[in-house]
């Protein structure tokens, strides 16, 4: 009986032992195994500054046509889309005003040769004509702007793009009878950044598109640049003159402008490097260094094919990683795939 139970605590005793050291095979840890990332050596070059902006499109001058007093419309003597002259009579208003003030300076100038005759003979004073000349030149004088308003013309040669009334209607002083714009040369104004406030000069020629237009391509010339930069939009103002030869383009065309603002040394790295954070705008790189990354918030400049222009960021000759994002967090140690490794070798 002692035998049996002396068998009995030794195999327990056996049990137990094999229990433990199987407990402390399962409790051994495993390591965790680094991110793989592949990575893009980056380094600076002359990159064009090209600029887009968009506008719309403006008459070189812009005049409306109405006389300074309410009054019938006699006569519209042209329609919308009528060529006009300088100095041409486009509208004539009800003409029995001026007619009357004609017939009153026809009847004082009479009356002045008379009285001029009578004072040279010493049958009146030279007040008295002096009197009757001043009558005589207020008359003329409020004669001409009454013809001013009688035929009303125009200021420029360009076109007459807008009619608001018809023979025979009542000028109520709201509209304009006539709008008449000058197009060629047109007008073109576009609101640039202030940081290339240095670059824009007066007198550089710039490209303008147009959707209506899609295969041409058009000149324009900086004609006048702002003085100051607007506060809220940090832009300045920047006016285009454009030729319009044959009045092929029209005001109010929606337009593309470019310019070409010289060079800038910058870091360039492929898209794939670039990496949006969730939630916010803001666009992050990561650049490798000593067997970790690093999140590098950047700002990006113009779009390359299958590469962005940094503005800042990322310093020339870094590395940067193109592949493996997914799995990163700032200051994670990771391991470069041997890929990239080989691809390197063989560069």
């Amino acid at each position: 009986m002692k035998l049996n139970n002396l068998f009995l605590i030794s195999l327990l005793a056996l049990t137990v032992g094999l229990v433990s050291c199987g407990g402390k095979e399962k409790k051994t840890e495993t390591v965790a195994e680094k991110p793989s990332v592949k990575l893009a050596k980056v380094f600076e070059r002359n990159v064009p500054q090209i600029a887009e902006f968009t506008a719309t499109i403006q008459p070189e001058v812009k005049n409306s046509i109405a006389p300074v007093t309410p009054g019938r419309i006699r006569r519209i003597m042209v329609e919308v889309g009528s060529q006009v002259g300088k100095g041409q009579r486009l509208v004539q208003m009800d003409a029995v005003n001026l007619e009357n003030y004609q017939t009153q300076i026809g009847n004082l100038r009479e009356n002045y040769n008379r009285l001029l005759e009578l004072y040279q003979v010493g049958g009146v004073s030279k007040q008295d004509v002096d009197n009757l000349k001043a009558q005589l030149d207020q008359a003329e004088t409020s004669m001409k702007n009454l013809q001013e308003n009688t035929y009303l013309i125009s200021p420029i040669s360009g076109v007459v793009t807008a009619k608001n009334y018809d023979n025979g209607d009542l000028f109520t002083g709201q509209l304009p009878v006539l709008t008449v714009m000058q197009i060629n040369p047109l007008k073109v104004i576009v609101n640039v950044s202030e940081t290339y406030f240095p670059k824009v000069r007066q007198g550089m020629g710039v490209d303008i598109s147009f959707d209506a237009f899609p295969n041409q391509r058009f000149g324009g010339t900086v004609s006048k640049i702002y003085p100051t930069v607007d506060e809220m939009t940090r832009t300045f103002g920047v006016e285009i003159k454009m030729q319009n030869s044959g009045n092929k383009v029209r005001p109010g065309m929606y337009a593309r402008v470019t310019m070409n603002l010289g060079t800038e040394n910058r870091v360039v790295v492929p898209d794939q490097a670039v990496v949006k954070q969730v939630g916010s705008g803001n666009r992050f790189v990561y650049v490798y260094k000593d067997g970790k990354v690093s999140f590098n918030e950047v700002k990006l400049g113009q779009r390359l094919d299958a590469e962005y222009e940094l503005i800042s960021g990322v310093p020339a000759g870094s590395q940067v990683v193109v592949a493996g994002q997914s799995k990163l967090n700032d200051q994670m140690e990771v391991t470069v795939s041997e890929e990239k490794k080989e691809t390197e070798a063989n560069k």
